[in-house]
């Protein structure tokens, strides 16, 4: 039995996009599945999340330094270990990431900056650097954007979207990655095309994970 994280970054619900995708993918993939997978499904703005703040960082500081964090900090570090191990118990991720401000909205970067703690996601040497600590995962994420595309000039924006996102799975060890892709999605004179470009995107990914899970049972 696997387990699929589908991590919510959008507020727009069944106007989104990026939601509307993320189910395409799920109509597709979990009948193919055939009940071998459990849905996960972590809203961001569903208010869920620890506020990560000083007593967090102080926890942070504590593990970097070879210490067990106390007291508040402590307690800290406790609401952070649970969102951490709820992320990494996930086997496959699916995650929206709609682009806002050229970059990722700011709860999927509050969910990164509370789970992306050493001995959790990442490991780290003096001498070797970073090392992620996920192995063996998968991840789908759907990309979106209003106006920005893939080699825009300066004045339609630029991507510390996608590239940004991409980099910090791989850091947490995530690198088998596909994408789902609809930019630009408003200012385009025909968007019905891109969206069934995006759309049958969803749908070959959906059947190649259902081929590569029949594979591997």
């Amino acid at each position: 039995m696997g387990n699929l994280l589908h991590i919510i970054s959008s507020p727009r619900g069944a106007d989104s996009e990026s939601n509307r995708l993320a189910e395409a993918f799920l109509a597709d993939y979990l009948p193919a599945a055939a009940g071998s997978v459990v849905v996960d499904t972590l809203d961001l703005w569903s208010g869920a999340l620890p506020v990560y703040g000083g007593r967090g960082v102080a926890a942070k500081m504590s593990v970097f330094a070879g210490r067990e964090p106390e007291g508040e900090a402590g307690a800290a570090w406790d609401d952070v270990k649970a969102v951490a191990a709820r992320f990494a118990a996930a086997d496959e991720y699916l995650i929206t990431v709609p682009m806002w401000n050229h970059g990722v909205p700011w709860v999927l970067k509050h969910l990164i900056d509370t789970i992306t703690q050493p001995g959790l996601l990442f490991g780290f040497d003096p001498e070797a650097g970073y090392t992620g600590l996920l192995e063996h995962k998968r991840a789908v994420v759907v990309y979106t954007g209003a106006v920005y595309f893939e080699g825009a000039p300066p004045a339609f924006g630029a991507d510390f979207h996608r590239s940004y996102f991409n980099d910090w799975l791989r850091f947490v060890g995530i690198d088998d990655v596909s994408e789902i892709r609809f930019q630009p999605n408003l200012v385009v004179a025909d968007a019905e095309s891109g969206r069934r470009d995006a759309l049958r995107q969803a749908r070959a990914i959906a059947a190649e994970w259902s081929a590569r899970r029949a594979l591997a049972a």
